[in-house]
This record gives structure tokens, sequence and C-alpha cells, in this order.
């Protein structure tokens, strides 16, 4: 399929890929207590492999809004919202090295550091924002909104690597997708493994047909 083909071709109202790519008959969206808000940088175009409207698909508490400022939580979130009871997956310089080992979801101060009483930092927390975009773009998205200066800072500590292994190049080995960091967030806050063991079968069935059309000469592999 050629790039022209490809950009032309109709895709899912969900998860905005072409039909050979589209798991959504199979995921039946989930209820979490966490909210979740997905911003996207409106330069952030991989459709094949981007997994925003996948995760967006399958968590009926979230929100996935394209743009690069919001005044406001609540005007990104469309209700209201207090940004001091929602955290930012933080885009500091936080090393794995320097976080709790038992912890893949991790509390931080404002300088990046783990906070010393990590179960009262994380409770009460209502919601999760994630950027979805390169690093270059997810740290624009940052400085755009001042308003996520208010609001908690997380860090992830996965033991595990992105299932994207090497089809997609990452800058850090604690790099997952928009969907994995959703789904370890969102499940650690909700202490449901229920729901990161659903998305990443998701995100696997996603994989595996990306995979498939490029044994199959469908698309050109993105490596």
């Amino acid at each position: 399929m050629t790039e022209q083909a490809l950009a032309e071709a109709p895709v899912c109202p969900h998860c905005a890929k072409p039909a050979f790519l589209c798991v959504c008959v199979e995921v039946a969206p989930m209820r979490t207590r966490t909210g979740l808000l997905i911003l996207q940088h409106p330069q952030e175009q991989d459709r094949l492999l981007g997994t925003a409207g996948l995760t967006r698909r399958a968590l009926d508490n979230s929100v996935l809004k394209v743009g690069l400022s919001w005044p406001s939580l609540s005007k990104a979130l469309g209700r209201d919202a207090d940004p001091g009871q929602w955290a930012i997956l933080h885009l500091g310089a936080a090393r794995a090295a320097a976080l709790p080992h038992d912890r893949e979801l991790v509390a931080l101060d404002k300088k990046g550091v783990a906070l010393d009483d990590q179960d009262k930092a994380l409770a009460g927390l209502r919601g999760v924002v994630v950027f979805d975009g390169s690093w270059s773009q997810a740290k624009t998205l940052w400085w755009r909104n001042p308003w996520v200066l208010k609001a908690k800072r997380l860090a992830l500590n996965p033991r595990k690597k992105s299932l994207y292994g090497n089809l997609r190049r990452e800058p850090r080995r604690e790099a997952l997708s928009t969907l994995e960091a959703a789904a370890l967030a969102v499940s650690r806050l909700d202490r449901k493994p229920e729901v990161e063991t659903a998305l990443l079968g998701h995100f696997a069935r996603m994989l595996d047909a990306y995979k498939t059309a490029v044994a199959d000469g469908l698309i050109a592999s993105t490596k």
C-alpha cells in the first residue's frame, strides 16, 4: 500500500487506525475510578503504531484531546477538576536507579525526587495526565500548559520493557507507549491489575496485526 493510499484509507472512528490494524471490535471499555486525560501533540502522526486512540477506546473514564495548550485542566477535560487532585507523568530527570525498587509508579516532589511516604502521596488522586507524542513534543505540551505545575508528579519505574520491542526506538529504557503508561498508572492507582492486563492484551493484538500487515506486504515496516 502506497503512502497516499494509506493516507486515504478509511479509519476507525475510535482508534483512528486503518481497518487492518483496528482491534476495537474486541475491546470492551472498562470503567475505572481514576480518570485519564491524554493530551496529544497535533504533530504526533504515528498513525500505525500510536496507541492514544486505542487507550481512549479501552477506558471509559478517559478523554483524548489534540492540541498545544488549554487554559486549565477543567477546559481540557470538559468538566470541573482540581489539578491538585491530578498527577502528571513526569518528564524530568528522574532515573530508575534513584526510584524505589519495589514500586512501578512513584510520586515525586517538584525537584523530581521520590517522596518518602508514597502511599500518602498517591492517596486521593482522581486522575492522571499523559502526554502523547515524541519526547520533544511532550516537553512542548508541558511548557505550553502552566497549570500542570499545580498537579502532582509521577514517574514510571516499569519492571518490563515496552511491548514495542524493536518496532520503535525509545530514548530511555523505561519509555513506554501511551497505552502502557496509562495502563500501569491507572491500574496501580485503582489497585486493579486486570486493567493493565486487558489494555496490554489489546496492544499485543494491535502489534500482531501490524506485523501481519508487514509480512503480507500490505505496509512497509517503520523500523
